[in-house]
């Protein structure tokens, strides 16, 4: 058989795994060569390590981008976040089509895996439609933010500082070029606002803005209703930062964030909630926050950001599918509904196995993580919450893709780094997607058997 006939037999989601594999694999050995890192060399792991977060659009970091990388290495980094944040699947199809190629099934149903809830035959459309509108919203959001960075930098790294911030923002990768993040910019408002724009958009899919698009472009002409998808995505986007900036404000209200004025303060609590969800940037120190807001953040970074998007974690529809489930069945209702329609059981099902699976995910990768730390002559550094509060925010945060960490990336050992590449790259491709290519999609009814009850609850 052919590399070509082995090829087209791949599996849609077998095709995405390997396109993101591929795509870590030549970041990490760009990153590896003396042009790349100031000193002229980096480990292995570590190249590897930073390609993983950058093509899983996460931001945990071993070194500090900043200083660690030349301006080649931040531009390799920057081209990663870029590929992975839109999918390396929709760059080839995109490329494909502008060149006359044909555009095979499989990398079509990829695609329909990716950005589409139900079958489109104009997949190829909805992808260029993304490919400009990424584009438009960066050098939007680089536009705005240049406009702030030009009162403090020359005018060419104002511009550079405000592409890569505008890019790792929208893909919500979390990469900075400042070793604090956005720590020193917590009261600026046009840089807030500008920032938790560019991972609000970036973060709610793509599904639901060409949704939003086509209910603008047809307004008046025909009419046309927003999508169930639309709508919960909307809904629960919004009540997850809203909770989640109240809480972050009362949690945090007579500790880190009592000094700061109430300006600040708002900013701080409404930033946080947004990038925690799977942006990764932070105006105030992880580390120093207490185990309540900490917790708290781990639940969002859990759920993390939409379908189609950019961001990773068990997505948003996953949390609504779940509460609406749930108050369901106390309801002893048979069907799930939402916005006056009925949800598929199996969609229900898959969103229940769905998180079942990602907390053993994450269960079993913190699990090998503290045996590493055990067992090894490795030793967390004794920071404020070391030890398995810090593992546990470490995990959910690659798996959501999120990047936000309480200072222990840099420290973790070549066995917990491996283990946290593993978890950012089931978090961007998605927990069903290594289930796919484990058992097949394929659904089988299997044997029945008579039905005898158990007792639950």
């Amino acid at each position: 058989m052919t590399l070509k006939n082995r090829f087209q037999k791949l599996s849609p989601a077998t095709l995405v795994l390997a396109s993101f594999l591929l795509a870590i694999l030549v970041g990490g050995s760009l990153l590896s060569l003396p042009f790349s890192t100031s000193a002229g060399s980096i480990r292995w792991i570590d190249a590897l390590f930073t390609a993983t977060s950058a093509v899983c659009v996460t931001g945990l970091t071993v070194v500090d981008t900043g200083t660690y990388f030349t301006a080649i290495g931040q531009a390799i980094i920057l081209c990663l976040i870029q590929t992975g944040g839109i999918g390396v699947m929709t760059i080839a199809v995109v490329l494909f089509g502008w060149v006359g190629r044909r555009i095979s099934f499989h990398q079509r149903m990829a695609m329909q895996d990716l950005f589409a809830n139900k079958p489109r035959e104009d997949i190829l459309s909805l992808v260029k439609s993304i490919i400009v509108f990424t584009l438009s919203a960066e050098a939007l959001g680089a536009a705005l933010l240049c406009i702030r960075w030009t009162r403090e930098l020359p005018f060419t790294a104002a511009l550079y500082t405000s592409l890569f911030h505008a890019v790792s923002a929208f893909c919500n990768a979390g990469f900075s070029t400042f070793p604090d993040s956005m720590v020193r910019y917590r009261d600026d408002v046009l840089l807030n606002l500008t920032m938790s724009g560019l991972i609000v958009v970036g973060g709610i899919g793509f599904p639901v803005l060409y949704d939003l698009q086509q209910r603008l472009r047809l307004r008046g002409k025909s009419p046309m209703r927003l999508s169930i998808q639309t709508k919960t995505v909307l809904v629960t986007t919004l009540c997850l930062i809203v909770a989640g900036a109240a809480m972050f404000w009362l949690l945090e209200s007579a500790s880190s964030g009592a000094s700061y004025p109430v300006q600040e303060r708002i900013l701080a609590a409404t930033f946080q909630s947004i990038t925690c969800r799977t942006a990764g940037f932070n105006t105030v120190d992880i580390a120093a926050l207490n185990e309540a807001t900490l917790l708290m953040m781990i639940f969002l970074m859990y759920f993390g950001a939409s379908p189609g998007s950019c961001g990773g974690g068990v997505k948003t529809t996953t949390l609504a599918l779940a509460v609406t489930f749930a108050v369901s069945r106390t309801q002893r209702k048979r069907r799930v509904n939402i916005c006056r329609k009925s949800i598929p059981e199996e969609t229900v099902t898959r969103s229940v196995s769905l998180m079942l699976m990602s907390a053993a995910i994450i269960v079993a990768v913190l699990f090998m993580l503290l045996i590493g730390d055990c067992v090894g002559d490795h030793n967390v550094p004794s920071y404020q919450h070391a030890g398995f509060l810090a593992y546990l925010f470490e995990t959910v945060s690659a798996f959501g893709t999120v990047g936000l960490s309480m200072g222990m990336t840099a420290d973790l050992s070549d066995w917990g780094k491996a283990w946290i590449m593993l978890m950012m790259l089931i978090g961007r491709v998605g927990v069903l997607t290594f289930s796919y290519i484990i058992a097949g999609n394929s659904a089988t009814k299997g044997i029945e058997y008579s039905e005898e009850n158990i007792m639950i609850g």
